[in-house]
């Protein structure tokens, strides 16, 4: 199926198949560059421009954000700090259309990743695409179809992947230098603060092309102050934090254990406290993951110890990143590095990382290699860890609310769960949450079928319709790539 170009979109939303077809052979730029574009200008965006303008054999040549103002700011800022003048699209299938351009880099809002990877792979590009590869399970399983059918390289955002000192921790780990591993704890505490929320639904800035920014989500009134970033806490455009900041955390946990399929089941419990905001997500959020062996705790913490000081909650000193529990003892880090303590809390080894600096050059050497054996991450094992965070917001968002005493009754059979409700307890005590008008909502035991990627049992009808998403059929993901 060939992909919407802008051309064509305005004659019609109809996809035709067989339009053109792909080869390895390219004409490369100049000094044999790979020619990149970068699409989305934000913060992460920033980022991803600095990573390809210090990477050898890469070269920036255009750069793409459906935010005029944005887009004419860093056209501007990258010329004159770094005397590059790139071309500047609003439309990305203008973008797509150019035959100079050899691959692009995502940092679009989540909504938009696995379409925008899906044309990209139809238009002959290769794509490095940032945390969670998709927005739904459905979605994501179709950039993958894509990226085979089309031969495409495709790596996802997970920087950790190349860190340094995971890199060498992990291994360590995995030889049983302590032991088998008895437990797994994702950590994404984060100080959050209140989006707010307003009477009259937001109108977008001027500067922005709303359709084009909407692309696949639904056009909903927005009841936020403030346009960008806080799409994050909507699921429309976003999947909360158990799917901005978890990712990167749900995929050490795949990668300690081997980098297994998907998991069995699922539940999860939490809920938005404390803030009577416009967000939906959780900014508390416990998720337990059953692969049928090592128990895995996910936790999300968006809330400040206390509200009247900025001090972070933590695990064991941990904020963000992974604990590690072996028989012998216990690594605590995450991206930049970690620590090994042993049972007695004793520091005994130490893994100093680099923040994953040799992420995107390894995606470049997997292009100009054509082997996925290269990257960092393939998008196969990318996807299967995004999937981690859509699956815990299935069980949270098929469940109901239960009042304090219904939830420690559920969590009294799993001690890992039970000991995680009483610290998120003791948090919302300190901010004065009022259970009974806060409720909890408790999610749904669920089992998972891997080769079908659907729920199964009695439970799984509500938590199968959050498989995929309503959308746009303007900006349709294609049922067949």
């Amino acid at each position: 199926m060939s992909r919407i170009t802008r051309r064509h979109f305005v004659k019609s939303t109809a996809l035709v198949a067989g339009s053109f077809a792909i080869s390895n052979s390219r004409a490369w730029g100049a000094n044999n560059d790979l020619r990149v574009a970068v699409v989305g200008l934000r913060s992460r965006g920033k980022s991803l421009i600095k990573d390809v303008i210090r990477t050898e054999g890469a070269r920036l040549v255009a750069l793409c954000d459906v935010d005029s103002a944005i887009l004419d700011e860093i056209v501007g800022n990258v010329e004159a700090e770094h005397g590059i003048k790139a071309r500047k699209y609003v439309d990305y299938r203008e973008l797509l259309d150019q035959k100079d351009i050899d691959a692009v880099v995502l940092t679009t809002p989540n909504h938009w990743h696995a379409l925008q990877t899906i044309w990209a792979c139809q238009a002959g590009k290769d794509v490095y695409v940032e945390k969670p590869v998709c927005h739904s399970v459905w979605e994501g399983r179709q950039m993958v179809e894509a990226a085979r059918k089309y031969n495409r390289i495709v790596q996802p955002g997970f920087q950790n992947r190349s860190d340094v000192g995971l890199l060498e921790a992990f291994p360590w780990i995995l030889a049983g230098n302590i032991g088998k591993i008895e437990m797994v704890r994702g950590l994404c505490y984060r100080n959050r603060e209140s989006i707010g929320k307003i009477d009259t639904p937001l109108v977008p800035p001027k500067t922005v092309d709303y359709d084009l920014w909407l692309g696949p989500a639904e056009d909903l009134p927005m009841h936020r102050p403030r346009f960008h970033y806080d799409w994050h806490w909507v699921y429309n455009t976003g999947n909360g934090d158990v799917g901005n900041q978890g990712p990167h955390e749900m995929d050490l946990i795949r990668w300690i254990l081997g980098d297994p399929d998907h998991p069995k089941g699922v539940v999860s419990f939490g809920g938005r406290f404390g803030w009577n905001d416009a967000g939906e997500t959780a900014n508390m959020q416990m998720t337990s993951l059953d692969w049928g062996g090592i128990p895995v705790l996910f936790e999300v913490k968006n809330l400040w110890i206390n509200p009247e000081t900025n001090a972070a909650a933590n695990y064991k000193g941990r904020r963000v990143g992974v604990i590690i529990t072996c028989e012998g003892g216990e690594f605590r880090g995450g991206r930049g590095g970690g620590i090994v303590y042993d049972n007695n809390g004793k520091k005994v080894q130490s893994f100093k990382g680099d923040g994953g600096y040799g992420h995107f050059p390894a995606f470049v050497k997997g292009v100009r290699s054509r082997k996925e054996s290269d990257l960092a991450i393939t998008l196969e094992e990318g996807f299967k860890s995004s999937c981690l965070s859509h699956l815990a917001n299935a069980s949270l968002l098929s469940g109901k609310e239960v009042t304090n005493d219904e939830l420690v009754a559920f969590t009294s059979s799993d001690e890992h769960l039970g000991e995680s409700l009483e610290r998120c307890k003791s948090h919302l005590a300190a901010w004065n949450v009022d259970n009974t008008k806060e409720p909890w909502s408790l999610g749904v035991p669920l089992k998972f079928n891997g080769r079908r990627e659907q729920f199964k049992g009695r439970a799984r009808q509500v938590a199968n319709n959050l498989i995929n998403r309503k959308g746009r059929d303007k900006y349709a993901i294609p049922a067949k790539v």
